[in-house]
Order: structure tokens, then sequence, then C-alpha cells
């Protein structure tokens, strides 16, 4: 289905009902009246059950309103002297903040979304930051909207994007403010991304950190048949759902393919000597050989002695495990599958 058919009023007043009365008394309860104190300490509260819609319109949109959504509650004058006094912020041409504490990156998402009008949504990694993905977040705003849609002036730091296909399983049909789903997050971030690697990354993260599994990232694909990289990411997803869930792990498996030596299992669940249930990166089961890649964290002491207790029990059992830097998976490829290959000859692998 084309964007046009499926692109529906902005996540707007996000809140209880219809508009409240012209020049309401709402403006100062609930997060309305944040401004007029000090931002030290201050923590959003929920809105009485007798707080008017402007209260709880700003609770749901984190404080951030537009001009058109401001006139549904109050006068032009009202409106005015909010923002001369500095109880509100004029922070684009028609978007308000209404407190006087720091900008950050959830007002930043609503600034940028009532700013571009109500066919826009969050997409690409700033949906994804909104669904909980760390560690991949962008100082820019990525909105997408309908290729036939006329741009408004947007703040700095917004990037729009554009798309003709954009159906009902792409969108969050609740919740505020309106976004892509996971799956279509992830996909357009990996089309997005600067380079491949940044694409198999943020793909192989959202599996990771749960926020995708299964078939959810190809069946976005079967809708964007056009979609950049969309190879590169349907292979990345299939790797990455056989639990393969870091950079690493995926040039590890193309590596260990290139090299003809047989298909690992990944993350393969196992009891350690307390009974915890640890996973393995990547286990040739049929010969009791593992391998683990070890990135950044095992620096840390205390998940290096982790990382020995698993090994030492493996060793008692009589498995072989095999350990590589990841630097070593990306800059000597040769010398990690020649260990591998010997490791799997001396287990009894017939070659």
């Amino acid at each position: 289905m084309s964007a046009g058919g499926r692109w529906g009023r902005s996540g707007g007043a996000g809140a209880r009902g219809g508009a409240g009365a012209r020049g309401g008394a709402g403006a100062r309860g609930g997060a309305g009246g944040s401004g007029g104190r000090a931002w030290a300490g201050w923590r959003k509260a929920l809105p009485s059950d007798d707080s008017d819609e402007l209260a709880w319109t700003l609770f749901h949109q984190d404080d951030v309103i537009s001009l058109e959504q401001a006139r549904q509650h109050l006068s032009p004058k009202a409106i005015r002297h909010r923002v001369g006094t500095g109880r509100w912020r004029k922070v684009h041409r028609a978007v308000f903040v209404t407190h006087n504490g720091p900008v950050g990156a959830e007002h930043l998402r609503w600034i940028a979304v009532l700013a571009a009008g109500p066919a826009a949504v969050l997409g690409g990694l700033t949906a994804a930051e909104a669904w909980g993905l760390r560690r991949y977040g962008s100082p820019l705003v990525h909105l997408l909207l309908p290729a036939t849609h006329q741009t408004r002036s947007l703040p700095p730091g917004v990037v729009v994007h554009r798309t003709t296909t954009l159906g009902e399983d792409d969108v969050l049909a609740v919740g505020q403010p309106r976004r892509t789903m996971p799956a279509r997050s992830l996909v357009d971030a990996a089309q997005w991304a600067a380079t491949d690697e940044q694409a198999r990354a943020v793909i192989a993260a959202g599996f990771q950190q749960r926020l995708v599994g299964g078939d959810d990232v190809h069946r976005v694909l079967e809708r964007l048949p056009r979609a950049r990289r969309r190879r590169l990411i349907a292979e990345t997803a299939s790797d990455a759902a056989g639990g393969s869930h870091s950079l690493a792990e995926l040039d590890f498996l193309g590596l260990v393919r290139r090299a003809g030596l047989p298909e690992p299992s990944r993350q393969v669940e196992r009891r350690d000597a307390t009974g915890r249930r640890r996973y393995l990166d990547v286990s040739f089961e049929e010969w009791h050989v593992h391998v683990e890649i070890d990135g950044g964290q095992h620096l840390d002491p205390a998940a290096a002695w982790a990382d020995m207790r698993r090994q030492n029990d493996l060793w008692i059992e009589g498995d072989r495990v095999l350990r590589f830097p990841a630097w070593a998976v990306r800059n000597r490829p040769d010398h990690v599958t020649g260990q591998i290959h010997a490791a799997l000859k001396a287990a009894g692998w017939p070659g």
C-alpha cells in the first residue's frame, strides 16, 4: 500500500479527548506549569485527574506543543504572555517548549515531528532509539515523509527522508510520537547508513537487543523490493536471527564460510558449573570445538574472569575452546581459520 492512504494525523493532542476551552486555566497544571519552577531536581509528574486537556497534551508530548495545538486551548494573547514571560520558549516557527530547562532528545523528536506536520513520522535510527536501541544513537533527527509531501521549514539537525511505501504494518498504531515500527526503523537505518559496516552493525544490534527477531526484517524487505542494500540487510538479518549478534560474530561467520569449514551453531546455550545459563558465541558441536570472540568488554577484569571460568568448565568436560580477539578476525583471518582447521582435525573432522 502506498503512503498516500496511510498518513494520518500527527500524534497531536495525544491526550484525553477534545480540545479544552480557549484561554482555559490549565496552563499551570501538570506539565504545563513546569516553566515556572527551578529545573534542578524537577521530575515530570503525571497530571491529576482534574487537569485540563492542555496539561495532558503537554504531558504526552514531553512539554512540546505546536502553535496550532496551543490555539485549541489558549487565546493568542495568552500564548504571547507565556512566551513573553519566559514560561514557554519558541524553538521553531510554530513550535514551543513549555519549560525553561534543557532540551533533550525526547524534546527534539517532538519538535521535529510537530514542525514537519501531520504527515511526518520518526524513522531510521531516531525511531529505533525511541524503541530502545542503545549505542547507535544519532545526533540528527530522522523523519520519514511521503514522497509527494511538501517540506516545511524545519529546525537544524532534522533530516528528511521520503518513501512511497509505508503501510499499516510499518507505523506505530498507538503511542507518541508517531514512528516506524522496530523492523522498519532498522531497515531504514541500514539503508541510510554511511557504510555497509554500519548497516550490518545496526541490524545485528537490533537482534542482539531484542528489538526484532525471527523474520521481522525479511517481512519489511518483502514490502520494499527496491530497498538500498537489500541483499546485505537480508543476509545480515538471517545470520543475526541464527545467533550472530555482533559485527565480529558476523565477520567470523563469513570467514568460516569462505574457508570451507563446517557451518557452526551460534549462541549455543549451556549451563555452567553453578547451573547458570551461558551462551557460547560459536560452536562446532559435532566435534566439541567452541570459539569465543572477544570484544572490548572482555578487557574488564570481572568479565575476563567469567570468561575464564566458562572456558575452564568446557576444558574440564573435554571440549576444545579457541579464543580470538575481534581485531584478529578482521585483520588475521588466515591465522584464525588455520587454528580452527587444526582444532577440528584434531577432534576428528575429516576435512
